[in-house]
């Protein structure tokens, strides 16, 4: 019989991989990305203190009132450039990017590339 991990399971193994090789401090905090079924949530997190410094996710009121949908291409990048210019008024400007053990494509890839044109530098 075929045993095959659950995928959730696949991606908390990603993560943890991801997570030992960097963390954020308090010059580059790290941009650490969940996407769920329905929502996308992404926080600005200071490891050496455990402190997030920013959040966003597509639930605030701002961000959800710009989207048609809140899990698709079009919200992850409203949602990276959302995250960047709170980011950006807080004074961060380099962040270490944490795409959670997600494949870099498709909504992750869209925040990612929507936070960077938005100002922020990973």
């Amino acid at each position: 019989m075929v045993s095959k991990e659950c995928r959730s399971e696949v991606r908390a193994k990603k993560h943890m991989k991801i997570r030992n090789r960097f963390s954020g401090t308090a010059e580059r905090p790290r941009l650490a990305v969940f996407r769920s079924n329905n929502h996308m949530y992404c926080q600005v997190i200071d490891d050496t203190t455990g402190n997030t410094l920013v959040a966003a996710s597509t639930l605030e009121k701002d961000v959800k009132a710009q989207c048609e949908k809140t899990n698709d291409v079009a919200a992850a990048k409203i949602l990276g450039t959302a995250i960047a210019k709170k980011a950006l008024d807080k004074g961060i400007d380099t962040v270490v990017f944490d795409r959670g053990g997600f494949i870099y494509a498709g909504k992750i890839q869209a925040l990612a590339d929507a936070a960077r044109e938005a100002g922020l530098n990973f």
